[in-house]
Formats: structure tokens, C-alpha cells, sequence
């Protein structure tokens, strides 16, 4: 009885560690930007192609966006 009690604690305290580090994460892309959110990067193209960039706002701004989530800062 006394070691399942050790091993709760334990089980506890290893549980509390590993939540420490999660923002890590998300401060380091874990993609190239060239293979990040190719969805929105063919929206985007397709878009400046046919229509110009200056047409093309909301999609721009929707890659930015999709870029930013996967964690890079632009």
C-alpha cells in the first residue's frame, strides 16, 4: 500500500512537468514556411496571378494568418 501511494505522487508531479514547456512549441515552426498551409498558398497564387496583388487582400491576409498559427512571425 505504501509504494502505490509514492507512485501516485510521482505519477503527479511528472503529470505537472511537461505542461511547463508546451508554449515551446509553438515559438518554433515545426514546417519550412515553403511547405506551410499550402491551401491558403495556392488560393493566394492562383488569385495574384489572374488578378493581381493588389486584387488579392483577403487571401494574402488569410496565408498570413494560416502562417502565423503554425508559428512564424510574419
Amino acid at each position: 500500500m505504501g509504494n502505490s501511494t509514492s507512485v501516485k505522487t510521482e505519477a503527479s508531479d511528472s503529470a505537472e512537468q511537461p505542461a511547463a514547456p508546451a508554449p515551446a512549441p509553438e515559438t518554433k515552426p515545426k514546417k519550412k514556411i515553403c511547405c506551410a498551409c499550402p491551401d491558403t498558398k495556392k488560393l493566394r497564387d492562383d488569385c495574384i496571378v489572374q488578378n493581381g496583388e493588389d486584387a488579392c487582400g483577403k487571401f494574402i491576409e488569410a496565408h498570413l494568418q494560416c502562417l502565423r498559427a503554425e508559428g512564424f512571425n510574419v
